[in-house]
């Protein structure tokens, strides 16, 4: 889905909205942290612009990476703005088709199969003369844990205190490990619960236990689920092992539930995708059979 644009103007590069909604659930506080009012609507933005950053102080002319949609739409307008060349590698079907990427500037190649498949697509571009891998476990991986980091500082600047739990999108598991580290810089003990596609990323599946590929046609990809769905996380492991460090959990959402998570924030103007939605579902959904108390803070990823 394009992004439309903030409702709410950003008071800094990389500010974004920390909406209060009250007691969705009994005996808590919710605080949305609405990282889909970035100009590409999505939270990824951050991330896209440290690896750009780094590509044009070493003298890169093009940045290549695959995507689902959010980290291609964040890629695109980052290196419009720095003048620098963008190629995403997109699965046919997937996001808009890659529209917003061109209207961008990118170049953009399509691609049948998964996501995985796009990865697969995009090193193989990435080997061109001038070009930098810029996925998010490529070379400039520190630059992308630098940029998803930057909301634990956003919050730490509005929360007078730690919060009960942290909520987050899991795809590749990238978000967290960034959240993670810079809450350990910070010294912030709190919990990251993972919440993804349900039964539709290995995370979600292998959790608890020890981190498990799915098959490669395991997934079931739909239009509300797309930027959830991976059958091979590429960070999954260390994701797992930060969300076990903190004391947190991984849980699943459906269809049914993101949409449903989708509409109760329309309510509190913030309006991302379904998948975009999936942390607050999967805190809904866990919920409903488990006592919760304190403030939960909740990352919506993309619009």
């Amino acid at each position: 889905m394009p992004a439309s644009p903030p409702t709410t103007a950003p008071t800094d590069a990389y500010a974004t909205p920390l909406i209060d909604a009250g007691a969705l659930v009994p005996g808590t506080r919710i605080l949305i942290k609405d990282e889909t009012r970035y100009a590409s609507g999505s939270h990824k933005e951050p991330a896209a612009r440290a690896v750009v950053a780094r590509a044009l102080a070493e003298g890169y002319r093009r940045v290549v990476i695959a995507t689902c949609g959010n980290y291609g739409r964040a890629m695109a307008m980052a290196c419009a703005a720095a003048d620098i060349a963008c190629t995403v590698v997109l699965p046919t079907g997937w996001s808009d088709g890659g529209a917003f990427m061109r209207e961008a500037g990118a170049d953009v190649h399509l691609v049948p199969g998964t996501y995985e498949d796009a990865v697969d697509e995009s090193r193989i571009l990435a080997r061109a003369e001038g070009s930098i891998d810029g996925n998010v476990d490529g070379p400039y991986v520190d630059a992308v844990f630098e940029g998803h980091g930057v909301v634990v500082h956003a919050l730490r600047t509005a929360l007078p205190e730690p919060p009960a739990a942290l909520w987050i999108p899991v795809g590749n598991g990238t978000t967290i490990i960034a959240v993670h580290r810079q809450l350990r810089a910070l010294g912030w003990s709190v919990p990251i619960n993972g919440v993804g596609s349900a039964a539709n990323n290995p995370v979600v599946t292998s959790w608890p236990g020890e981190y498990q590929m799915l098959p490669a046609d395991g997934v079931v990809t739909t239009d509300h689920n797309q930027p959830l769905v991976n059958w091979h996380a590429l960070q999954g492991p260390e994701a797992m092992a930060a969300v076990a460090e903190t004391g947190g959990a991984v849980f699943g959402a459906d269809d049914t539930e993101l949409l449903a998570a989708r509409d109760l924030l329309a309510e509190h103007g913030a309006r991302p995708t379904p998948s975009g939605a999936v942390a607050l579902a999967g805190l809904l959904g866990h919920a409903r059979d488990t006592a919760l108390s304190g403030t939960h803070v909740v990352l919506l990823s993309g619009r």
